[in-house]
């Protein structure tokens, strides 16, 4: 009784509190420890000095106008207990140490709620390490003004399972990073002017649903992540030279459908299947003015792909070997440049569509000819070749039943 009587108090007296110099601001770590144990801790308005750690189940509401500045030294905000609430704060002025990954928010607990807060000024933004079931929802997160190699991730989970990262902005920060981490949603955010925008490392089952990609240096990357599913996002201008807007290596069971994938140098990456059960199923997507829409690298196939549209692309299929896309199985697909027919109106052409290594191909075995790839020179090169080829050039890949476009133009 006599901690909630001080504590009442304590509140009272806020408004004079937060009127004296930054230097002698209130700790927001007072207010924490005065809250009993499920219970809601309801800020006035102002700024609060940090750092602060939650060790019990409590609910904090900021309202939208409430700071936590932590004045560049270490983490900002800990939460280490479940089921702690955390609502409408802005936490800013964290350390700029790596080592130690200073950040806006380091959640080491279960089933926590953190919503609505914006995170500016922190060199890594939300941190959890080994929390589970926990969900981010619609908060800001801005990294420290350094180069994008420079900052911390926007969100890093380490060994956390079945989280729900949902509706939240990330920019200019370095990446979102998944280690050992699976089962987690990561559905509706926005990601911009950031490094990479996600990336999976040994991190199985996650799912990738209805987020906003853009502006970034590298699209989303898997590397030995199992059963991963992007699904419904958009992701458009990744234009950095060798960068891709979906990049996949090493991991089996892949889905990747109905997205649409714009305006980047490389839509998809992708090695060929090292095991029959290393496949990736690309259905239903929209590959669209990107320099090349996929490119596919390793000496076979396997990947199933069905019902594209791959539509003003500079190049739709690039391949490190003759067979790296070949033994793909292409079908379903609309193909922008197919001319056949389709004379029985079942939507499909009567004749396959195959892509073969004619001239405007060239650059592929010799990189340094790009330079020239959309010159008058190679068209007309091109136009003899297949006017007139000395033999027939080896086929890259064929759709045996492609899809035909009856929409208007």
């Amino acid at each position: 009784m006599e901690k909630q009587a001080l504590f009442k108090k304590i509140v009272i007296v806020m408004g004079l509190l937060i009127a004296l110099p930054a230097h002698a601001l209130p700790p927001l770590q007072l207010f924490i420890d005065l809250t009993p144990l499920g219970k809601t801790l309801r800020l006035l308005p102002g700024t609060y000095s940090g750092p602060a750690v939650i060790t019990k189940p409590i609910v904090i509401e900021g309202g939208g106008e409430v700071t936590v500045d932590n004045e560049g030294e270490g983490t900002v905000m800990t939460i280490k207990s479940d089921h702690v609430v955390v609502r409408g704060l802005r936490l800013t002025g964290s350390g700029g140490s790596h080592d130690a990954m200073d950040a806006g928010v380091l959640i080491e607990g279960d089933e926590v709620l953190f919503e609505e807060n914006r995170l500016d000024d922190v060199l890594f933004g939300i941190h959890i390490k080994q929390g589970n079931a926990n969900t981010i929802r619609n908060n800001s997160v801005t990294s420290k003004p350094f180069a994008p190699s420079l900052r911390g991730e926007g969100l890093r989970i380490w060994y956390g399972s079945e989280n729900l990262i949902e509706g939240n902005t990330f920019h200019h920060v370095r990446d979102l990073l998944l280690t050992n981490a699976s089962a987690n949603r990561i559905v509706g955010n926005e990601l911009h002017h950031n490094r990479i925008s996600m990336e999976f490392i040994f991190s199985p089952d996650n799912i990738v649903k209805n987020n906003r990609i853009g502006v970034n240096d590298t699209g989303i990357v898997a590397i030995y992540s199992d059963g991963l599913s992007i699904e419904g996002n958009r992701i458009e201008h990744i234009r950095n030279m060798g960068s891709s807007a979906l990049a996949i290596k090493e991991s089996s069971q892949v889905r990747i459908e109905n997205n649409e994938i714009l305006h980047n140098t490389v839509g998809l990456t992708a090695n060929s299947p090292v095991f029959p059960e290393n496949i990736l199923y690309l259905e239903n997507n929209r590959f669209s003015y990107n320099n090349v829409a996929m490119y596919f690298y390793g000496e076979k196939g396997g990947h199933i792909i069905h019902g594209n549209h791959f539509v003003n692309n500079l190049s739709t299929i690039a391949v490190s070997h003759e067979k790296s896309a070949k033994s793909n199985d292409w079908q379903g697909n609309l193909w922008d440049n197919y001319q056949g027919f389709d004379q029985d109106r079942d939507g499909f052409g009567d004749t396959p569509h195959t892509i073969r290594r004619y001239a405007d191909r060239i650059w592929m075995d010799r990189p340094v000819t790009q330079f020239f790839r959309g010159t008058p020179m190679m068209a007309v090169i091109d136009f003899m070749e297949r006017l007139a080829p000395f033999s027939e050039p080896g086929a890259i890949l064929t759709d045996p039943r492609p899809l035909v476009d009856y929409s208007p133009e």
